[in-house]
């Protein structure tokens, strides 16, 4: 179906072109290239850590993750059951288990006082979400894994820019960015692990290029580089890095762009009693990589809402279905409806309204026009 308004729409300039075209025109380092270190650097530096490594998806960069912090058979990793299912799925790569714990209402992390209940012996790490743009109770949480001597690891993929005075993917051991198509900014695909831990970078770089020790270019060097460790091709590409860098400059821009959009709507959505509008907590800087709104009345009016938006050309999408009742949690792992009555009562209530940078008055105008037009409706 072609949308009048799509979900999202990738903000783009002349300047992306042209920053793909001189690495493709050079005729060399496609793959491994010198872009690459400088889109790492500028992420380091913006998110405020020592080091950040590039990897050609957020899901391989969890998966090198897993097995740079040593996590394996026998130990449990809790993470949300609201989330995009790569979260879970990593800690099923190195042959650990995922332990689902409940999320909160306020910013649709993980809730910390669940957190401490799912704690066992086995437990190695804590994984929470900063879903949307909007940090979790990320302070609580590393409280919680200090007192336990956990490893905290923070997937923000959604979130490159949000922060609780200071940016998200620097308060754990380590973090992962993604941009993929629908972030902040993109490369199509790709991501970056942001870490102060030496350590933890070294293992990386090994893991994500074949276990090979690489102090120059693999393709352009004559050199022998052995292979000290198992490892994957998790690389992300020169020509990614270069779009990177180019989408990196408009990063402040494009955030508050998308922060004035959000602000718009919920003004103009405000005398809507039927739905809750998503409002950070106080000092949250919240960068609004979705805009997600909860029907109060639950799934049945939730699911009307968005037939009757998209059949007016609004896509509008569930972010996010539970990863513990997918088919394959539930037959392999016994996890049923009713194991995270919280977290399912939200999911039933989230609907994800369009909020890109280049959205008009006009639309915008329109799809609040429509929601008021539904509830209206509903109520007669």
């Amino acid at each position: 179906m072609k949308y009048k308004i799509p979900l999202f729409k990738i903000y783009w300039d002349k300047n992306d072109v042209k920053a793909v075209t001189q690495v493709i025109e050079s005729g060399m380092n496609w793959a491994i290239g010198p872009k690459i270190a400088e889109f790492e650097d500028l992420l380091a530096g913006y998110v405020g850590v020592k080091y950040a490594l590039s990897f050609s998806s957020g899901t391989s960069a969890l998966h090198a993750l897993m097995i740079a912090c040593g996590i394996g058979p026998g130990d449990e990793v809790i993470v949300p059951s609201f989330t995009f299912i790569a979260t879970a799925n990593a800690v099923l790569f190195v042959g650990a288990k995922p332990v689902f714990a409940e999320i909160e209402p306020e910013t649709f992390g993980l809730d910390p006082e669940d957190v401490e209940r799912k704690i066992t012996s086995k437990t190695k790490a804590i994984m929470p979400i900063h879903f949307g743009g909007c940090p979790c109770k990320i302070r609580e949480i590393k409280k919680i894994s200090e007192k336990h001597n956990l490893i905290l690891l923070e997937d923000a993929a959604e979130s490159l820019g949000s922060g609780i005075k200071k940016k998200v993917g620097s308060f754990g051991a380590a973090a992962m960015i993604s941009f993929c198509q629908n972030k902040v900014i993109t490369t199509g695909e790709g991501a970056v692990v942001t870490t102060n831990s030496r350590e933890i970078y070294e293992k990386l770089k090994l893991i994500r290029s074949h276990g090979r020790v690489e102090n120059e270019n693999y393709f352009s060097s004559v050199k022998k580089m052995d292979h000290i460790a198992l490892g994957y091709n998790f690389r992300m590409s020169n020509i990614l890095a270069a779009l990177g860098i180019s989408q990196f400059k408009k990063v402040g821009k494009i955030i508050k762009i998308r922060q004035k959009n959000a602000n718009y709507l919920n003004d103009k959505l405000a005398d809507v009693k039927e739905i809750i509008l998503p409002i950070p907590p106080k000092d949250y800087f919240h960068v609004f990589q979705m805009y997600t709104i909860r029907v109060k009345e639950g799934k049945k009016l939730r699911d009307g809402l968005k037939d009757y938006l998209n059949d007016r050309g609004i896509m509008t999408k569930i972010y996010f279905d539970l990863v513990h009742l997918t088919d394959f949690y539930e037959k392999n792992f016994g996890w049923r409806k009713g194991d995270l009555p919280a977290t399912e009562k939200i999911s039933e209530q989230v609907l994800t309204l369009p909020v890109y940078p280049t959205l008009t008055l006009k639309e915008l105008d329109y799809i609040t026009k429509e929601i008021k037009n539904f509830f209206k409706g509903y109520g007669k």
